[in-house]
């Protein structure tokens, strides 16, 4: 696609025509070569993997494509570092390439490189300073280990406590001896990420189907039900693959995931002034745990995050408990100028970690803490020849991807070579000169990336689609309107929650919903 194109990839367009097109077509229809349960950053992958091998694929998922955990992140591609300080070596290495697949390859307009400050106040001891920052120098050789570039992530540097209050104003100066600076990657969103994969999955064939709830599954297929209309049928397929993340062990026996609570806070960005860096505030106490305050550029700031376990049945969006929001505001406290209270928090959310229970059954004692768990990744492969992925991170869900589709392919003897999506472009992706090239506002390259002329021509086409749908949020209408012809969106909270991050705030939903609720009614009569 040329930079100023006002067209969409092609072949990438979701909509709920397509939709119901291809769920009709599937339902009953020929044997797939692979069906995929799950429409997180995994199971997209997954589908994308295996179309692009060429694999006839469809791909299903309950709810709404990045429904679950996916969408719940901290936005950050990590390079590994938290692993490697725990001697998980291969976990950090396989992290740092995988994060420069994205910034380089894959993903250049959604993922850019993100500066932190670690600020050295009297709460960190001077031991504890040097131990930092021989993290952040090893941090650096996993980057020259991975091959990403200098120019993609630049090098850690001391700062000093003039430099370090440039980049965080909000801190407390009273004895502030400098800082630490680092990089890493950063998401303009998660659940873009995740909106990509299934449009490029879909440009390859790949059959993208939310709303449609698999209730059993086999080696054979799965009987689903399409949540919109309450028809059930059933998929045939030559492999299953099972992403389905902390539910995974629902639809198969012997799958036993440790869900750990992952809580971040949402304040507005004027609370804490000006911050042109995140920071990593040391939590006390711990040798290698920070909470991370994180600029998001539309307004607010996400702090997060907790690592709890969770115990019971799996919801399907987590709550928040105060115990949370009370630790992440006290450690925040720790380092900030003026506190901030309960009341300045106007948004909270929570993702569960789909951890791999490797314990025995039954044991009585916990096990380890959830920080203490591996964060590899595991594909199993049930008796009856389900094939499930689960565990790993957000960031090596490209690789979690392509270790799945290997094991289906030679459990189930299919006809596909190996993966190429370590070099294939997701929809909107380009290299850097082309993004800056775009006749288009930054804001939206860097969220449609190639596709961002496409969406401000709408706007342009009618001016009331360039309004916002809430005053102080950047979303235009011309955002929603592309989400329903374009990203599979099919009412107000895939827009609001999903599509748009208007949602982390209620009291921004509740004033968005109707202006939101207009464009889905013209957009899609009969659908509301």
């Amino acid at each position: 696609m040329s930079p100023t194109s006002s067209s969409p990839a092609a072949g990438a367009s979701l909509s709920a025509a397509r939709r119901s097109r291809e769920l009709t077509e599937a339902l009953g229809g020929p044997v797939v070569d692979v069906l995929v349960v799950g429409l997180g950053a995994t199971g997209a992958g997954v589908a994308l993997d295996a179309a692009a091998r060429g694999l006839s694929v469809v791909a299903v998922d309950a709810h709404d494509l990045a429904f679950g955990t996916s969408r719940w992140s901290s936005k950050l591609i990590h390079g590994g570092l938290r692993y490697l300080a725990s001697a998980h070596l291969d976990v950090a290495h396989e992290s740092a390439v995988e994060r420069g697949v994205l910034m380089e390859r894959t993903a250049p307009h959604l993922v850019h490189a993100q500066p932190f400050v670690l600020p050295l106040t009297p709460l960190v001891s001077r031991s504890q300073a040097a131990l930092a920052w021989a993290g952040f120098r090893a941090g650096d050789t996993l980057r020259l280990a991975a091959r990403t570039a200098r120019a993609t992530l630049p090098a850690p540097r001391r700062l000093s406590a003039v430099e370090t209050r440039h980049l965080a104003p909000a801190l407390r100066s009273d004895r502030l001896r400098g800082g630490l600076l680092s990089w890493d990657g950063r998401l303009t969103d998660d659940a873009r990420l995740v909106t990509a994969l299934a449009r490029t999955a879909a440009a390859r064939g790949a059959r993208i189907l939310t709303r449609v709830r698999a209730l059993e599954l086999t080696a054979s297929g799965a009987r689903i039900r399409d949540e919109l209309t309450g028809e059930e049928g059933e998929i045939r397929a030559r492999a299953v693959i099972n992403a389905s993340g902390v539910w995974a062990g629902d639809l198969v026996e012997g799958i036993r995931v440790r869900p750990s609570r992952g809580t971040h806070l949402v304040l507005r960005s004027d609370r804490l002034g000006p911050l042109p860096a995140g920071l990593h505030v040391p939590v006390p106490g711990e040798t290698n745990r920070f909470v991370l305050v994180l600029p998001q550029g539309d307004g607010r700031v996400y702090v997060g995050l907790t690592d709890e376990p969770v115990e019971g049945e799996v919801p399907d969006v987590p709550e928040v408990p105060e115990t949370d929001v009370g630790f992440l505001l006290d450690v925040l406290g720790s380092v900030l100028d003026a506190p901030v209270h309960r009341e300045d928090v106007v948004g909270a959310f929570a993702g569960l970690r789909p951890l791999l229970d490797t314990g025995p059954a039954g044991r009585s004692d916990g096990g380890p803490r959830t920080a203490d768990i591996s964060r590899r990744h595991a594909v199993l492969t049930s008796p009856e020849g389900v094939v499930t992925v689960v565990g790993g991170k957000l960031t090596t869900y490209r690789r979690m991807a392509e270790d799945a589709v290997d094991a289906a392919v030679a459990a189930r003897r299919l006809g596909a070579g190996p993966s190429p999506t370590a070099a294939l472009p997701l929809v909107g992706a380009a290299a850097p000169r082309a993004l800056a090239a775009l006749r288009a506002p930054r804001r939206l390259v860097r969220r449609y990336g190639t596709e961002a002329p496409a969406v401000h021509a709408l706007a342009a086409r009618d001016p009331r689609l360039g309004e916002r749908v809430l005053p102080d949020h950047p979303v235009t209408g011309a955002e929603i309107l592309w989400a329903l012809r374009h990203e599979g969106a099919l009412d107000e909270s895939d827009l609001l929650d999903r599509r748009t991050r208007i949602g982390l705030v209620p009291e921004d939903r509740a004033e968005a919903l109707d202006a939101v609720r207009a464009l889905v009614v013209e957009a899609l009569p009969g659908r509301v």
